[in-house]
């Protein structure tokens, strides 16, 4: 019997659970920051703060112990948000030992460093428990819910490591879970990363109403200033042509469950980002703080983003969503990037 540990009880962190839990040989523990989480999984059998309606198999058990929740794990899955990765990390590593097997699936960049998820995994597991940690990353296009209920869904796993990447397939792939393998984590991790935020100003071109043809544009163009900074951070460009790339690019750009694509609506509907974040009751769209980072890298190695500087703009600026479209529209003519 394979011990998984669940660190992060959002919709995504338990549809994971759901997914790992529907196999009778696994014994996995949820754990979530909030009390309210635990209470309503043990009283009800489903998250209903963040996943309602979607039953948590009997081979879960949630906690808000981490030290329960580490105990005899094999694999540790990593599903916080991206700004509270480094904080959760250093409060787990007196519980953390070699042989664990470690999966990001949070989609994010860390604002202030500009490292991506297993970066932050790594240089808190090196620094603090002593060893150097067994990293693999998680992503593609999945909504949770859909995930929950059984939908069939592909995703990617990468590592590095083939073999380790391997283990990770075996244990979570199941007949509405396909897992492919990758060896490019760094283009997995900012595929999965960077499409949040064009998949805000797909929302905005939608609150615009500016229709069929510009959210068609939009992702294309996205997908081109994705795959420029992803190269030039080491990743392999044809990731990006596939699930963790364009696959989870279109999904969130177009998908109603989209949490990111929601708020770029609302902003093209006229409305204020800290109204939009205060109205989402604790849920994350990770493209907000995205956003940051994706400057940062882009400066860095002096890499073009022209979508990415004008959401920025919106975001944080105080920009508006018109102008912006409008400034994109008249920007000199080029060719169309080829990878």
């Amino acid at each position: 019997m394979s011990r998984i540990a669940v660190i992060g009880a959002g919709a995504w962190g338990t549809a994971l659970a759901i997914v790992a839990g529907r196999r009778s040989c696994h014994q996995v523990t949820l754990w979530a920051f909030e009390k309210e989480v635990c209470a309503s999984i043990q009283k009800s059998g489903a998250n209903d703060v963040f996943l309602p309606e979607h039953p948590i198999p009997k081979t879960v058990q949630a906690t808000n112990d981490l030290k329960e929740a580490l105990a005899g794990t094999e694999i540790v899955v990593s599903v916080m948000p991206s700004n509270h990765c480094r904080r959760v990390f250093e409060h787990m590593t007196q519980w953390l030992l070699p042989q664990m097997i470690f999966v990001s699936a949070t989609k994010g960049v860390e604002n202030d460093t500009l490292l991506r998820m297993t970066e932050v995994i790594h240089e808190v597991v090196s620094r603090f428990s002593g060893f150097t940690p067994k990293l693999a990353a998680l992503s593609g296009p999945s909504f949770a819910k859909e995930v929950a209920k059984g939908d069939p869904t592909a995703v990617t796993v990468a590592s590095n490591n083939l073999a380790l990447a391997s283990v990770v397939q075996k244990e979570f792939s199941d007949p509405g879970f396909r897992v492919y393998i990758n060896d490019d984590l760094v283009g997995v991790e900012l595929g999965g990363a960077l499409k949040n935020v064009i998949a805000i100003a797909a929302g905005v071109v939608d609150g615009l109403g500016l229709g069929h043809n510009s959210v068609a544009a939009l992702i294309t163009r996205g997908l081109a200033e994705i795959t420029r900074l992803a190269v030039a951070c080491g990743a392999q460009p044809q990731t990006m042509a596939g699930l963790a790339g364009m696959g989870d690019l279109v999904l969130t750009c177009t998908g109603g469950l989209s949490r990111n694509r929601s708020v770029g609506v609302a902003l093209g509907q006229g409305r204020q980002l800290k109204e939009i974040i205060a109205g989402m009751h604790g849920m994350v769209a990770e493209g907000v703080l995205t956003t940051n980072a994706a400057i940062g890298l882009a400066k860095k190695y002096k890499v073009e983003m022209p979508i990415t500087e004008q959401m920025h703009a919106i975001l944080h600026g105080g920009k508006s969503p018109l102008d912006a479209i409008r400034e994109l529209m008249a920007r000199p003519g080029k060719a169309e990037d080829r990878f």
